[in-house]
């Protein structure tokens, strides 16, 4: 018999899938129940909140997944091979999995929009931890750069459908780190 939490990691799964691709207003429940293969009724259970409370989960969630993955990176390059890979893998339908919702619902939601402000924060104190330990002299602006720069890119090739952008941008974001050491 599978366990409770199974239901409820599946739908979160399931619906940080669909925000990262389709965005928040565009993700219906119904939609995340039937593809997380849930029943109806477990839904406001593992989320009396609702869609708000699991667009946050979820956005938690991709955000520690990416974060991890930052942490994990030996290099820029490696960083913007995994970027790139998701991107084709998914057929240019998955860029950043927080821009998305971050652009269509943190205006309409305090909870949505923190969700988003703190995975954006770990990921430019990962990227700050990195520049630090190599020595470089103002790693926070630095990072700060890097992942507008990076979150950008991601745009463009999304929208292209073409690896260029982001290829492009981890080159020259190279180059400045290059500078700033």
């Amino acid at each position: 018999m599978p366990k409770k939490t199974d239901t409820r990691d599946r739908v979160l799964k399931t619906a940080a899938a669909l925000f990262r691709s389709q965005g928040y207003h565009a993700t219906g429940l119904n939609q995340v129940l039937a593809e997380g293969g849930a029943p109806k009724g477990s839904l406001y259970f593992h989320f009396p909140g609702g869609k708000e409370q699991l667009a946050v989960e979820s956005l938690r969630l991709s955000g520690s997944e990416l974060c991890e993955q930052l942490k994990q990176a030996r290099s820029l390059d490696e960083v913007v091979e995994l970027l790139a890979k998701r991107l084709v893998e998914s057929d240019f339908q998955d860029g950043c999995p927080i821009a998305t919702v971050a652009l269509d619902a943190a205006n309409e939601s305090e909870q949505i929009r923190q969700a988003c402000d703190s995975a954006y924060g770990s990921w430019e104190r990962v990227i700050a931890d990195h520049l630090e330990q190599q020595g470089t002299t103002d790693s926070a602006a630095l990072a700060t750069t890097i992942l507008a720069t990076i979150e950008g890119a991601l745009l463009l090739a999304r929208t292209r459908k073409d690896l260029a952008p982001l290829r492009r941008a981890g080159e020259h974001l190279k180059l400045l780190v290059q500078k700033e050491r």
